[in-house]
């Protein structure tokens, strides 16, 4: 017995059209896309013209496990992407302990074997408990299935280090993932540093202490042939850098978040902590400079960042309080209500490859297309249902959102991640 999507329409990401389509699913693949196929002995799943396109590909998702479940675990992470329609995400390595060891990669993957309701791909730290003084057993982390490394969450200060992690990084195939951020720019700040944050009378993290960073190891990247990927862009002069380096033929690759292209620290009064992020949320000249670049392809892809943390940490003091927001549920119904309905921005079709395909080429990785024969990642989108954002709905542990309130619509419906139903709001039968 297969799994039937009855009455959808199939995107088209070649044309951006919407056909009229059933897809069947057999086993981990779909088997048959056509316009009116036999329900016979399969599970039904009615549609009614909702739309069906790849499953979403999430390239930083901090899960806290293992060591901090109080956050999330792999089981409530997973279990939030599949909501939000990701069939895959790749997890960051500041867990405690860090992931820096073989036995933790397969920690991640045998629990989310157990637990999962998506695939994770685990991410390896660049040096040992990410103190930036002595690099991890990087081919050994490749054996046991780290897909690149990075320190997330700090940046490895020291240049020399950095490029000896690259030719390393580089003999193994595997990218380079950098958070950019030169502390001795960013110091004790807790948000962008300029107007507001005067105002406020908050320390800055200027956005000079990411650019900084990221033309470092652009440079670092050009000299040792290495796939250096750009986490969670957010300074114009950044974007800058990585369009300069596109453009001298580095192997230099970048993703957004959906807070950096939707807010600024306009929106920060230094009581909600809610509205704390690392990088911070910047000005409107910085935003702007994001979706441009997204649209010219300087950005090739979006990442959420997903970062959660209890209710208890967020409720203290701005300065003190911990940087993140959670992502996964609210990022493809927010950027598809701002950014394509209201915005015309982007169209559906441009936002879906962002999402998907995107990721899915820059890193190698299998989905990020439907088609037959191809892997059964699928999510399923009711583009005109529209919701308030509700923090106390989510399946995250995390409830760290500064989009509590928000209408949005284009909410996922049904996700099936290698032919597995992972999320379920249809009428099935």
């Amino acid at each position: 017995m297969g799994i039937l999507l009855k009455n959808g329409r199939l995107l088209d990401l070649e044309t951006g059209e919407l056909h009229s389509r059933d897809v069947l699913v057999e086993g981990d693949r779909i088997s048959r896309i056509g316009e009116d196929i036999d329900p016979a002995s399969h599970q039904v799943h009615e549609l009614n013209g909702n739309v069906i396109v790849p499953g979403f590909i999430d390239m930083h998702v901090h899960l806290r496990d293992p060591g901090l479940e109080y956050k999330e675990t792999i089981e409530t992470g997973t279990r939030s992407a599949a909501a939000g329609g990701f069939t895959t995400i790749a997890c960051m390595p500041n867990t405690k302990p860090i992931l820096d060891n073989p036995e933790l990669m397969r920690y991640i993957y045998d629990t989310t074997n157990k637990t999962g309701s998506c695939k994770v791909l685990p991410y390896a730290a660049i040096t040992r408990g990410e103190r930036g003084e002595e690099l991890t057993d990087m081919e050994a982390l490749k054996e046991a299935g780290a897909v690149g490394f990075t320190d997330d969450g700090v940046g490895v200060q020291s240049g020399g280090m950095m490029r000896s992690a690259m030719e390393r990084a580089k003999a193994l195939g595997l990218p380079i993932v950098i958070h950019a951020e030169d502390e001795s720019l960013s110091g004790k700040g807790c948000m962008n540093e300029g107007d507001v944050s005067k105002r406020l009378g908050l320390p800055g993290i200027p956005g000079v202490a990411e650019s900084v960073h990221v033309a470092r190891d652009a440079l670092l990247a050009e000299l040792t042939g290495v796939h250096l990927h750009v986490c969670h862009i957010s300074d114009a002069s950044a974007v800058d850098v990585v369009r300069w380096a596109k453009g001298r033929g580095i192997r230099i690759t970048a993703e957004v978040t959906p807070h950096h292209l939707l807010l600024t620290d306009e929106g920060i009064d230094g009581t909600d902590a809610n509205w704390k992020v690392n990088p911070p949320l910047r000005t409107e000249k910085d935003r702007l400079a994001c979706l441009e670049g997204l649209l010219d392809g300087t950005i090739d892809m979006i990442a959420t960042d997903h970062a959660p943390h209890s209710e208890e940490e967020k409720r203290r003091a701005f300065q003190v309080a911990p940087f993140g927001f959670v992502g996964l549920e609210t990022a493809f119904p927010l950027l598809y209500t701002e950014l394509v309905e209201k915005a015309k921005l982007l169209t559906l079709q441009q936002l879906v490859k962002k999402m998907a395909t995107a990721p899915a080429e820059v890193f190698n990785l299998p989905g990020g297309t439907v088609a037959e024969g191809g892997l059964a990642d699928l999510v399923v989108v009711n583009l005109e249902e529209e919701r308030v954002i509700d923090p106390a709905t989510f399946a995250s542990k995390g409830r760290n959102t500064p989009f509590a309130g928000w209408r949005a619509k284009g909410w996922p419906v049904l996700t099936i991640c290698d032919g597995k139903v992972t999320f379920d709001r249809t009428n099935s039968k």
